[in-house]
């Protein structure tokens, strides 16, 4: 969704108007605020380790439920290309380069949900009549940064898996 001039020079974080939305993304934040306490209190007591864990899939399960319901008001999931960088799609309406966006995601499947400031970078016409739409993001907090470098990495990771388990053609 595009933004307003004020709101693309504002530097606050931006809000969705979904309240189940801004829960995902807050309960992801936390659970990475979090996980070098987790890592101190395991060095101390294990059994208090291992119960918070317990703990914190239970919560997953529950942000789980959460984007799956959030998913249906959001609408069918888009194929993009995503880097800590930026993120590319189709889209059906043509923006001019420089045009500054709020990004609204799910990542799936651990239902990360950002919403992250973004500028256009290139729009390109395709065959089809869409337009091919490249981003950069803007302002990412740390926290933004290291939760997408995981998911990419989560990502990468599971795409090998995949690869090796194919049946090499020969």
């Amino acid at each position: 969704m595009p933004l307003s001039s004020a709101q693309a020079q504002a530097g606050e974080a931006l809000q969705d108007p979904s309240p189940l939305f801004n829960l995902l993304s807050d309960l992801h934040l936390m659970d990475f605020e979090s996980q070098h306490l987790l890592r101190h209190i395991a060095e101390r007591d294990r059994t208090l380790a291992s119960y918070l864990k317990v703990i914190n899939k239970r919560i997953d399960l529950l942000g789980q439920a959460v984007a799956q319901s959030l998913m249906r008001d959001i609408g069918p999931p888009r194929q993009v290309t995503l880097s800590e960088g930026g993120v590319g799609f189709v889209t059906a309406q043509p923006l001019d380069q420089g045009t500054h966006l709020a990004i609204k995601m799910v990542l799936m499947p651990q239902a990360l949900g950002l919403l992250l400031r973004a500028v256009v970078i290139h729009c390109k016409p395709r065959e089809d009549g869409q337009y091919e739409l490249g981003t950069e993001f803007e302002a990412l907090t740390d926290a933004q940064r290291q939760l997408l470098a995981r998911h990419i990495l989560q990502k990468q990771a599971q795409a090998r898996r995949l690869a090796r388990q194919r049946p090499s053609s020969g």
